[in-house]
């Protein structure tokens, strides 16, 4: 039944505008047209609705929390908190109501007076007010009523948050009373009722995070060390904004974060457990008017709570990603081969539990779940402590600390760098089998390299005579195919060619091209044009059609009949390179399809010309728009961090989005060309190369690029990886912030820096990093959402000595997306270049004079 309250309220409820309240209090209506705002305007409680999927008259309404600052309009609310998920209120009109009941609790009722049942439990009161607080938190409190403005504290919706964490939520678990505070995610983006996935703090393993699928695991963050959970170091990231609290006193444990900043300057952010199952951290960012998504996990198999099971490894690196730990074999190998590693492994043979048991020392891991800390001295110590308890199967000694791990071993994965030694404890026979096999291995690559060693020896005269047949059968070959090319055209007409309708060649077209040079065979789909057509389209390769000179050949601009414009690079016929490159370009690029990479549109293969054929960038190259004092392009603030966007996002879909993971090995400014919009583009894949399987690190004995862009451990050892093009990105960074060339760059006294990468970290230390900037600019010094600050710390993070401190393109793009989060400090550079010289951070030198460096001239 109705309350008589709200019975004599109904006319005016139905009948009331919409206004915003700032405190509702007891006896108070508050209907659907109107709302409560906080104190400064940042949060807004009221109702919303989704229409059921049935019925295009009926609506379910809910009473919710929402960003009143970060939404652009009421169909665009990001909602934080929601009182009835599982109970909306389904009616055909849009008249619901909340109000404080007479006994002091929260209640909502549709236009009838149907009611949902209280949304709080509280002992029968009165004096309770309802305010929404500018943390999100919407509180219930009984004033004193003694004249003294003092009020307690009932009721708080931040002890029931829904999927959503904000600063000041505690995510709980009571081990006394078995009260759990969790996330648990939507049902669908407009279905707000419980989903399946739920955020809480892990009952059994204290001090980490655990994500369910119903009741199953799903994820975990890794233990809790202080600073960030295992594996979440993106949260170390934002340490300077915000702090993070872990308490526990054997019965109560909660995890906390709380806003540094004052609310004069409050940093908008919240963490969601998503539809999709994954935790994600989102910053507002005022400039943009948007949410930027700052990290999630879980980001991979490997991540996923026991996704290989027990006593497995997983290595994301290779496929299948998972396998038994050495000495263990698969506890269903049916499952397993069937691609099922959730039933894990067990020992092939029983530990012996004492000195016939050793160590198989595992390198680059990161370390199994749930480890017992015991305070021992040395990794000598450790190992002895576990060989001397039966029930321990691995040890470790990380951080001055000694890791024990009794029972099965969970989420042991190898690292992809700065992983750590585990030690496996296996019986003797285990470890003899393991280096018996090693020592097979070894024995059998020895056998086979004899083998071929002698093979080759007997068979070198047979081979010789065979060569010599085939090189006169090539030559009478060549010469016919010579005289039948002067009568066929061997390719399509580029003059008359309408790239706009995208046409293909044909298999013969492709096939009879490409097979000519050197019998050579690669898969490609480009139109193939004729020698003599593009002859035309470039007046004969005239100097005036002549626009750029690359390391192997120059380019030309050309002109089609229909004015269509094209870029023309013709490879240097004296280049021992050019096959490898024109080969490397056309399979690389012609696969490649984004807005900040140059399109590849044909190629031409005659004779002894090789020809790549690409779009037009009406502003030529990067370096001659920044580098040149002459260029008649001028450069913004503005229009530089669209450059370097846009290069960012170029990049991170080489080495993240693209089919095969691909290093570009050469970026530079002369290799960023710029359309007529200014928007660049990554050109000359010719070094590029690919990543298959999941590779991070290669090596190569020939190290090719360009003075002061190459990596330290590329120039010195030859190791490329998608963190050598990150530091070719950094000193790009550098070089368009200051308008200056790295490989070219004199300091102005005697005293300064011989690099543009020393002079940044000078400036950077004494904190003149503003004094970079190109003079053609002005900049105030105060931090604006554009400041070069970030730009120029960005750029020192990217070119740090070790791979493992520089981070990813995903983390660049991150970071350059959102102008509010802080960016770890970076450490001094490696090296820099000067003319043959390496000099690293210590100050010791050694020269590269004795290196064979392939070097292109731009």
């Amino acid at each position: 039944m109705l309350a008589p309250t709200i019975v004599a309220l109904l006319p005016l409820i139905l009948s009331s505008s919409a206004v915003t309240i700032d405190v509702l209090t007891q006896g108070q209506v508050m209907n659907s047209s109107q709302t409560i705002i906080s104190n400064s305007g940042i949060f807004e409680l009221g109702f919303f609705s989704f229409g059921l999927s049935n019925s295009t008259t009926r609506k379910r309404f809910y009473l919710g929390i929402w960003y009143k600052q970060a939404s652009t309009n009421n169909s665009n609310r990001t909602i934080v908190w929601v009182a009835n998920r599982d109970k909306p209120i389904i009616t055909n009109s849009s008249s619901c109501f909340l109000t404080i009941n007479s006994d002091g609790n929260l209640a909502i009722y549709d236009q009838q007076g149907v009611g949902i049942g209280p949304l709080t439990s509280i002992t029968p009161t009165t004096n309770v007010t309802a305010t929404l607080l500018d943390s999100g938190n919407f509180v219930l409190r009984q004033n004193k009523g003694d004249g003294t403005n003092t009020s307690s504290l009932l009721w708080q919706s931040f002890d029931y948050p829904t999927d959503t964490s904000l600063p000041g939520v505690k995510i709980e678990y009571n081990a006394k009373t078995g009260k759990t505070y969790k996330l648990t995610s939507w049902q669908s983006p407009e279905d707000p009722s419980p989903g399946r996935y739920s955020l809480l703090l892990d009952p059994e393993r204290m001090a980490q995070f655990l994500i369910l699928n119903g009741s199953q695991p799903l994820w975990t963050s890794g233990a809790w060390n202080g600073h960030n959970f295992r594996y979440t170091p993106e949260m170390a990231w934002t340490s300077r904004l915000y702090t993070f609290y872990y308490y526990s006193n054997g019965s109560e444990n909660y995890f906390l974060v709380n806003s540094v900043l004052s609310n004069e300057s409050i940093l908008l952010t919240r963490y969601v457990i998503a539809v999709s199952g994954k935790i994600q951290q989102f910053t507002w960012v005022e400039s943009s008017q948007s949410w930027v998504k700052y990290w999630e996990q879980p980001k991979q198999q490997c991540n996923l709570y026991s996704y290989c099971g027990s006593n497995s490894i997983c290595d994301k690196g290779h496929y299948p990603y998972c396998k038994c730990l050495e000495g263990f074999q698969p506890h269903n190998i049916g499952d397993w081969n069937g691609g099922n590693w959730s039933s894990g492994c067990g020992r092939r043979s029983a530990l012996q539990c004492g000195d016939q048991d050793g160590f198989l020392t595992m390198r680059n891991m990161s370390l199994p779940l749930d480890p017992k800390v015991l305070q021992l001295h040395s990794a000598v110590d450790c190992k002895s402590s576990c060989l001397g308890t039966c029930a321990c199967n691995a040890c470790a000694y990380s951080n001055n600390q000694c890791l024990v791990w009794y029972g099965s071993l969970f989420n042991v994965r190898q690292a992809d760098y700065d992983g750590e030694d585990l030690f496996l404890k296996l019986p003797a026979s285990e470890i003899k089998i393991y280096e018996e096999s090693n020592n097979i291995n070894s024995r059998s690559s020895n056998h086979s390299r004899l083998i071929r060693t002698l093979s080759l020896s007997l068979a070198l005269p047979f081979i010789a005579s065979i060569l010599i047949l085939g090189t006169i059968f090539h030559y009478l070959s060549k010469r016919k195919s010579k005289q039948r090319g002067s009568r066929a055209n061997k390719g399509m007409d580029l003059m008359l060619f309408d790239f706009s309708t995208k046409t293909k060649p044909t298999k013969r077209e492709l096939f009879k091209s490409i097979k000519s040079v050197k019998d050579e065979i690669w898969d490609v789909e480009l139109p193939l044009f004729s020698f003599s057509s593009v002859c035309s389209a470039t007046n004969n390769f005239s100097n005036a059609n002549k626009i750029g000179q690359g390391g192997f050949g120059p380019v030309y601009k050309g002109t089609l009949q229909n004015g269509h414009v094209v870029a023309i690079k013709r490879l240097s016929a004296h280049s021992c390179q050019g096959l490898e490159e024109l080969k490397n370009e056309t399979t690389l690029i012609a696969k490649l399809q984004h807005r900040n990479l140059v399109k590849l549109l044909g190629c031409c293969i005659e004779g002894e010309e090789k020809i790549l054929i690409y779009e037009y960038m009406t502003n030529k190259s990067l370096d001659l728009t920044i580098f040149d004092p002459k260029s008649p392009v001028k450069l913004s603030w503005e229009r530089r961090i669209t450059i370097i966007e846009g290069i960012a996002q170029g990049l991170l879909y080489l080495h993240q989005y693209s089919r095969l993971r691909i290093i570009h090995r050469d970026l530079k400014t002369s290799n960023i060309l710029l359309d007529d919009q200014l928007n660049p583009k990554i050109s000359d894949f010719g070094m590029a190369r690919i990543f298959e399987d999941n590779r991070t690190q290669a090596n190569t004995n020939r190290i090719v690029g360009t003075f002061g862009y190459m990596s330290p451990e590329y120039a010195m050892e030859g190791l490329f990886s998608i963190k050598s093009d990150v530091y070719s990105f950094g000193v790009l960074l550098l070089e368009i912030i200051s308008g200056q060339k790295n490989s070219s760059f004199y300091p102005a006294s005697s005293e300064s820096s011989l690099s543009l990468i020393g002079h940044a970290w000078d400036l950077w230390q004494d904190e003149q990093e503003l004094e970079l900037v190109d003079s053609v600019l002005i900049f105030s010094s105060s931090s604006s959402p554009t400041s070069p600050t970030k730009y120029v710390q960005l750029a020192l993070l990217c070119v740090q000595e070790k791979p493992s401190d520089r981070p990813t393109m995903p983390e660049v793009n991150a970071m350059l997306r959102s102008d509010s989060v802080t960016l770890p400090l970076p450490k001094q550079p490696a090296f820099c270049f000067d003319r043959g010289m390496v000099l690293r951070s210590g100050g010791k030198s050694s020269s590269i004079n004795d290196m064979t460096v392939s070097l292109t001239a731009r």
